[in-house]
């Protein structure tokens, strides 16, 4: 809008010069005074339209300031006014709102009191009915049960009685068989005292070497033949060197014959736990022990182990657990020793364990006997599994037989009996085909 002005503005001025020029020719025909007045004039109107048109410039710019100023002034004027009425409008809506939702509450709490009021008076009623009716009830159960009660105590009263005529006869029994087993545990204290003499007879008894052989000859016959069977053992057997072993024990090959000899070095084993001794005597029983058990090893290497008789190695029966374990645990070397020597020293505890391996070696010999007898068992098991599959399936076709039967027999008394439902009803004429006589013309 304002370039438009402007341009407007300027060809007026352009108009007024092309005029004025035009007027002043008619005026003055000289060619130099009219170039110079038009040169001259040229220059003041440019200069008056410059400056006119500054002037108007400013006086444009501030008109459309002004303007400007006042439609801003207009425009926040007018948001003012409508944000006052809106917010005018808000409390008023509030102010409704409010007075709306505070009737509404006084009526809904007049209603709630109300109905509330109603509900007590109603459920008190129902209390106290429910209350009554409980109370009868309450009474009536409590006197029966009161009956019931005397009965049960008059009967436990009874019973009571009675359980305590049989506890006093109980306890008077108890009191007598009491008395009778103290008779018995003096008898066994007798027997204890007994023992303990015995016990001392026995510390005595190993106190000599041939009573200790002795002992350890029957512990071990008793070992072996709780074990093994009769025929892979022999006590005292003599080898063909005239040399008699206390056992022994005949295994398949290759193995082959184990000689097991009794040995019991007792006399150094207590010298040297005898506190009464110096500690330069318990040594020397010590070492004199470490010497005995060392000889005891090279006997039995010399004498049970035979070239093609015996096998590589032979036993050494320590008959007390004692003095096995103070080998094993403090004489490493004498164990070594004997190994070296190739004999094995056991005492009760392990000759178990070997005597239950060698067993296992013989069942397994025998077993491996009997393969022949077990594979032909094994033929005829198989034969007899063929005969019985064969069977089975011969079975099985005579249960799909019968249920196949049983179907038939079914169906067709499911039609018997739809038959006779039928003459009942007095439906026999014109009536269609039903479903069972389909099935039953099918299959025949």
């Amino acid at each position: 809008m304002i370039q438009l002005m402007i341009l407007v503005i300027a060809c007026a001025i352009l108009l007024l010069l092309a005029w004025q020029i035009w007027r002043d020719n008619q005026r003055d025909n000289d060619p130099a005074v009219l170039q110079q007045l038009i040169l001259q004039q040229f220059e003041e109107k440019h200069r008056a339209m410059l400056l006119d048109f500054n002037d108007g410039l400013n006086k444009l710019g501030d008109r459309l300031s002004s303007s400007s100023i006042e439609i801003s002034e207009r425009l926040r004027v007018s948001v003012a006014s409508e944000l006052q009425a809106t917010r005018d409008a808000m409390q008023t809506l509030q102010l409704a709102q409010n007075n709306s939702l505070s009737l509404t509450r006084e009526t809904v709490l007049e209603k709630l009191h109300t109905t509330l009021a109603e509900q007590g008076k109603a459920q008190q009623a129902l209390i106290q009915s429910t209350m009554h009716n409980a109370t009868l009830q309450l009474t009536t159960s409590i006197e029966a049960l009161t009956k019931s009660v005397d009965g049960r105590l008059e009967q436990i009263g009874g019973k009571v009685s009675e359980r305590l005529d049989e506890g006093f006869k109980k306890t008077n029994q108890t009191f007598i068989d009491v008395m009778a087993r103290l008779a018995t545990i003096d008898e066994a204290q007798k027997k204890i005292d007994g023992l303990t003499t015995n016990v001392v007879s026995l510390q005595e008894l190993l106190g000599d070497k041939r009573s200790r052989g002795a002992f350890g000859e029957v512990q071990l016959e008793a070992l072996v033949r709780n074990v093994l069977p009769v025929s892979s053992f022999a006590m005292q057997y003599t080898f063909e060197n005239g040399t008699r072993a206390d056992c022994a024990i005949f295994l398949p090959d290759p193995t082959g014959t184990v000689a097991v000899d009794s040995k019991f070095p007792l006399e150094n084993y207590h010298r040297m736990f005898n506190s009464k001794l110096s500690d330069a005597e318990q040594t020397a029983a010590e070492k004199q022990f470490k010497i005995d058990v060392k000889k005891h090893v090279d006997d039995i290497a010399n004498k049970y182990i035979i070239s093609n008789v015996t096998s590589d190695g032979a036993v050494m029966f320590i008959p007390a657990e004692a003095v096995f374990a103070e080998l094993h645990a403090y004489h490493a070397d004498v164990i070594e020793y004997a190994m070296n020597k190739r004999v094995w020293v056991v005492s009760p505890t392990t000759l178990m364990a070997v005597l239950n391996t060698a067993r296992a070696v013989l069942k397994d010999v025998e077993t491996r006997k009997q393969v022949h007898v077990i594979k032909e068992e094994l033929g005829k098991l198989s034969k007899d599994f063929g005969r019985f599959d064969l069977r089975m399936k011969k079975l099985a076709d005579n249960i799909r037989q019968a249920h196949e039967n049983a179907q038939d027999v079914h169906i067709s008394s499911q039609k018997i009996s739809q038959r006779f439902a039928q003459i009942e009803r007095v439906e026999l004429a014109n009536k269609p085909k039903d479903l069972l006589d389909v099935i039953e013309e099918i299959e025949e």
